[in-house]
């Protein structure tokens, strides 16, 4: 066994660098898209329109960055593991958005989540259920035609 990593944690590591990246370019559209929007769309329109406006450059960038890791990741395989992808960059999601809600405000969670506009706070949370689950929904739309594994 010495140099060979057990298959489990072979595909564990996949999955985690698939879902890693796929946070990370999300993630870091939406923080390019937040500093064109807090400065400049904000005052011009307002939190609630700046935030929807945004949406639809989030599910580009969503759609576009699942496209990218499914031709990047074509090794992980299975549509569970493509779910788990989308799970675990959800929780790096989270954790990510909460944290520097928390360092650049000073709320809590709890309030940072609380303080969310009702209409914009329910797209974002459908976005979010849209984002954990495109890895798997490209996935699923690409393997029409070829034998499932059952998986």
């Amino acid at each position: 066994m010495i140099g060979r990593v057990p298959a489990n944690d072979a595909r564990a590591g996949r999955i985690a660098r698939a879902a890693g990246a796929y946070f990370g370019i999300v993630f870091g559209a939406g923080f390019l898209l937040g500093l064109v929007r807090v400065p400049l769309v904000v005052p011009a329109i307002g939190e609630r329109h700046a935030e929807l406006a945004e949406m639809p450059f989030m599910f580009v960038a969503i759609v576009l960055a699942a496209r990218f890791v499914l031709r990047r990741f074509a090794g992980v395989g299975t549509r569970r593991r493509w779910a788990a992808v989308g799970l675990v960059a959800l929780a790096l999601l989270l954790a990510a958005e909460w944290l520097l809600a928390v360092a650049l405000s000073g709320q809590s969670v709890a309030s940072y989540v609380a303080a969310k506009d009702p209409v914009s706070g329910a797209v974002y949370l459908a976005m979010l259920v849209v984002f954990a689950s495109m890895p798997w929904l490209l996935w699923r739309a690409g393997s029409r035609g070829r034998p499932r594994d059952g998986s």
